[in-house]
């Protein structure tokens, strides 16, 4: 990059590691995720639904008489991002709030996050979340 913002570091020198927690689960538990989430204070989070496969597979529905075949289940798909000190808390809550024990409770993927920026203020790192 050139110009202004070629390497520019956050001000804050004791930077929070942060985490991308990405809980994908059934569309059913969202009131229980919008609970869990006021409880426990999350900043905020971007949800989306989504379509996919995996060990659930499809099912079979019937409309009008006819069978369709369903390969992609609906989910939901949200994003956190939180500090490190906090990620195992909330893994925590997110098991025992939204497992049912079944096939297709979904999963949670972490990533590391390097920088974040808040695009009205301009604050960067962990100051921006």
């Amino acid at each position: 990059m050139t110009g202004k913002y070629k390497d520019r570091k956050s001000k804050d020198s004791k930077q929070k590691k942060m985490i991308m927690l990405i809980c994908i689960f059934r569309p059913d538990k969202l009131d229980l995720f919008k609970q869990l989430a006021k409880k426990l204070n999350i900043p905020g989070a971007t949800l989306t639904k989504v379509l996919g496969f995996g060990r659930q597979k499809g099912h079979i529905e019937l409309f009008r008489g006819d069978e369709y075949e369903i390969e992609f289940i609906e989910k939901i798909r949200a994003e956190i991002v939180v500090f490190e000190e906090d990620v195992n808390a909330l893994l925590e809550q997110i098991r025992k709030h939204l497992r049912t024990g079944r096939i297709g409770d979904g999963k949670v993927f972490l990533f590391p996050i390097t920088d974040a920026v808040r695009i009205r203020t301009g604050e960067q790192g962990s100051s921006a979340i």
